[in-house]
């Protein structure tokens, strides 16, 4: 098999998956669902967004801003609303609303202005090793600052300095930041974070689930972050190819 056959297969299993999970766990909590009927199905649309945009990115296709606008905006009501209850969220939510539904658009335009390469993907590039270490200084900063702001907020009742659920918001929100801005820019470090995202994410949704084992939503989310993660890293697998002419050299 081809590594472009390889690719189409993973990518039809990826999406065919997620579809199939989302839909049997919401036929299954349909009857049952305590924190609303609309709310299931909103949540189960946006993760089917959500990964056809994944999957979209991970093959270096522009139309995954589309699929991402939809995903994004819908996702930051869900975390809004899980916060609003009493568990994390908040962070996600600010973070969707005032950061990730722009920078969809900021990702279309930068992607189009580079143009396709020779496998019909976007040019992708990696970061200089300066860059590198600039992007782990600004995570390590950023996340502190974040951590400090959203502990001011923070409404689980928990007390001290380290609070899980504080954490389990900076680490995807700072994650998601730096994320968002290499992948707009078409650099292959992005799934370095993204890989991050998802395992944060599924930790967060995962507690969620734990403490409130009748939330048809954090299910749902839970799946969709698992689905995420091997997507992550099949896009650092194809990114690498992609960006291989472009060694990310100090000049």
């Amino acid at each position: 098999m081809t590594e472009k056959n390889f690719n189409k297969a993973l990518s039809v299993f990826l999406l065919a998956g997620m579809a199939c999970a989302v839909l049997f766990t919401t036929i299954a909590r349909f009857p049952s669902a305590q924190d609303g009927k609309v709310l299931l199905l909103v949540s189960a649309f946006s993760s089917l967004m959500g990964i056809l945009s994944a999957v979209c990115s991970a093959n270096g296709l522009i139309i995954t801003f589309l699929f991402g606008l939809l995903d994004v905006s819908l996702y930051g009501l869900i975390c809004l609303l899980n916060w609003r209850s009493g568990g994390a969220g908040l962070g996600n939510a600010l973070l969707h609303f005032v950061y990730f539904v722009p920078m969809q658009f900021v990702g279309f335009f930068q992607w189009r202005r580079r143009g396709r390469s020779e496998q019909g993907a976007v040019r992708a590039r990696r970061l200089t090793a300066r860059s590198r270490l600039l992007a782990g200084v600004v995570f390590l900063a950023a996340g502190t600052v974040a951590y400090l702001v959203l502990l001011h907020f923070d409404r689980s009742g928990v007390q001290g300095f380290w609070r899980w659920t504080v954490l389990l918001d900076v680490l995807p929100l700072v994650c998601n930041i730096i994320g968002q801005v290499l992948m707009s820019t078409a650099y292959m470090e992005q799934w370095i974070f993204w890989i991050g995202v998802n395992i944060f994410s599924i930790a967060m949704w995962g507690g969620t689930l734990k403490d409130s084992p009748d939330s048809s939503y954090a299910l749902i989310y839970l799946i969709k972050y698992a689905f995420y993660l091997l997507n992550s890293l099949n896009g650092l697998r194809i990114w690498l190819s992609l960006s291989a002419s472009d060694r990310g050299l100090d000049k």
